[in-house]
């Protein structure tokens, strides 16, 4: 069964970005229960910055899991990635998502690498950037199974990365890979960026797709913006996906009405 959730950022950094809660992790469970959403997906500054048994008090508190924890804060903070120039700038983007993935292990939730992917620049190649990022989805994949969970990794579009832009380009760099840990996150944001059409791509990957970031073409909440929800939800059926439909998007007109919308849309295609 496809689930929900709902986005919540921690990071001050961030401010302005795409997710739709920024008011702590208490408002943001309870508007998100309210709604009827199954989930929160949550971006932190650090693995260390949650009170872990808090964060266990909450969820149980109001009927939630966590279904992402995110990594950029350690690229809005600190300005690390994995492939950067220097090897140890990559070594601390190595272990700040490690913690990550500790992190989200406790609550069954993957970590997500986005921005931490990095881009060719400088002396940098793309080969040996894309290298870099193979070792290093390697070694975080591998870790992140301990825990019996996936790791999500997020095409970015051409504004963002210069490394892989499109889906099935990614999907076929995990197929390349030792581990068979690593997932694709689809975000519908990029997607609409490079890819002629959301279904087919969907489609496409088949088995690779673990998490989609549900997402207008406008970055605003689905019904916001051109994109078409029904033959995205219709792609994911077809695969048998039960991950996350997970509303990373600006918020507005304001938060809780771009959650309302987010929750609207997609029941409106997947009733309870």
């Amino acid at each position: 069964m496809i689930k929900t959730a709902i986005t919540v950022s921690l990071v001050a950094q961030a401010k302005g970005g795409p997710f739709v809660y920024w008011d702590g992790l208490d408002a943001a469970a309870t508007s998100a229960a309210r709604l009827g959403f199954d989930a929160i997906e949550i971006f932190a500054p650090s693995a260390a910055s949650i009170d872990r048994p808090a964060l266990h008090t909450l969820l149980k508190k109001h009927g939630l899991v966590v279904a992402a924890f995110g990594t950029g804060g350690g690229w809005l903070v600190h300005k690390w990635h994995l492939t950067h120039a220097d090897p140890e700038i990559r070594r601390q983007a190595r272990e700040f998502i490690r913690a990550i993935i500790d992190l989200g292990g406790e609550f069954k939730a993957p970590a997500i690498i986005g921005s931490m992917q990095g881009k060719a620049e400088g002396d940098v190649t793309r080969e040996q950037a894309l290298t870099w990022l193979a070792e290093a989805l390697e070694d975080l994949g591998a870790h992140a199974k301990q825990h019996g969970v996936p790791l999500l990794y997020e095409a970015l579009n051409r504004y963002e990365t210069n490394l892989l832009n499109r889906q099935l380009d990614a999907a076929k760099f995990f197929e390349t890979l030792q581990t068979d840990n690593v997932k694709l996150l689809c975000d519908l944001f990029h997607m609409n960026i490079e890819e002629i059409s959301n279904a087919e791509t969907l489609r496409a990957c088949g088995r690779h797709v673990g998490h989609v970031h549900f997402a207008d073409s406008n970055r605003r909440a689905i019904g916001f913006g051109h994109t078409e929800a029904a033959p995205v939800i219709a792609a994911l059926q077809s695969l048998g996906f039960a991950g996350y439909l997970s509303g990373e998007i600006l918020p507005l007109p304001d938060p809780e009405a771009a959650a309302a919308q987010t929750i609207k849309v997609i029941r409106q295609h997947l009733p309870r």
